[in-house]
């Protein structure tokens, strides 16, 4: 039995003693704090690190000294997940490296906007939030060696709403910001079910982390009370309201790095992790913690994959 970790657990305490020297890791996002803290402590740890994001102004100056501290190595590199042909152009540039990689982590995503399509026609949440990662994902997937893992975070924000396969593009429904949100946070879950299914026999696992309450910038279209009090109601731990503690950011990393580095592979895959564990499933929506039935459906996973291959016009 490896050693346990929990919600005070933190990025570098769920990588204690490991030695990533060697290892390549694909992080998409590198401009938030969160981003950068995972990016920290994997170069930290020794391992090169391909970090994409799409302000890379921004991305420079918050990742800053990282790579200078090694022992590991970083590199930037610009990604629009608003645009599939820049996606394919990202994943194909990597791909005509033809470097293996051993992880890939999908951390950045948008919050609430306001209603709106991108270049390609989806719906703003679905297409940042699920259909980037989803094109930009299958076409890395080559690249990964056995033993490999993908990790792609969402959120609690998952059981406000289930993915909706007739109206993804908000067509015929009233748009909702957090309906929205919640569509692409059930979406992210479905979609690391179904990866990890296609994927296993590879010897790859895919799961899917929360990195529970944090301060990001993620939120810049939500007023601040909105996220205090959405943040204090997933608080498992918080049996009253002033029990309620935001994590740091280094435990905000943590599930995500232990599900990619730390846990075993078969623990995982497949599934939703919350606080350097795997998620209890359940059914109650008012429920703290855990992951709600629909997000892990293994059928409804695969018809979000079909409807997301049509929605792109790839088959993988």
């Amino acid at each position: 039995m490896g050693t346990r970790f929990g919600w005070e657990s933190t990025s570098d305490q769920v990588l204690a003693g490991r030695d990533l020297r060697g290892k390549r890791i694909f992080v998409a996002g590198a401009s938030s704090v969160l981003d950068a803290e995972i990016i920290r402590a994997l170069v930290a740890h020794g391992a090169d690190v391909i970090a994409a994001d799409r302000d890379l102004e921004k991305a420079r100056a918050v990742t800053g000294e990282i790579a200078a501290a090694g022992p590991g190595s970083l590199e930037l590199i610009h990604l629009d997940l608003g645009s599939l042909a820049n996606v394919r152009s990202v994943a194909d540039s990597l791909i005509a490296r033809g470097k293996p990689l051993d992880v890939i982590m999908a951390d950045t995503g948008i919050v609430a906007c306001p209603l709106g399509k991108t270049e390609d026609g989806i719906e703003t949440q679905f297409a940042i939030n699920h259909i980037g990662y989803f094109v930009l994902i299958n076409r890395l997937a080559p690249l990964l060696r056995p033993g490999s893992r993908v990790v792609i975070l969402s959120s609690p924000a998952h059981r406000m709403a289930d993915v909706d396969l007739d109206d993804p593009n908000f067509e015929r429904t009233p748009y909702d910001a957090w309906v929205s949100y919640g569509r692409s946070s059930t979406a992210k879950i479905l979609f690391g079910v179904e990866l990890d299914r296609r994927l296993r026999d590879r010897g790859i696992r895919a799961a899917v982390a929360n990195p529970g309450a944090i301060r990001t910038e993620l939120s810049k279209h939500v007023a601040p009370n909105v996220i205090e009090n959405l943040a204090r109601k997933e608080d498992k731990n918080a049996v009253a309201e002033a029990d309620f503690q935001w994590k740091s950011i280094p435990q905000g990393a943590a599930t995500g790095l232990w599900g990619g580095f730390s846990a075993d592979g078969e623990e995982v895959g497949g599934r939703y992790i919350e606080d350097c564990g795997v998620a209890e499933v359940v059914h109650d929506q008012g429920a703290r913690g855990g992951v709600q039935a629909y997000a892990v459906d293994p059928e409804r996973a695969k018809q979000l994959w079909a409807l997301s291959e049509r929605l792109v016009g790839e088959s993988y």
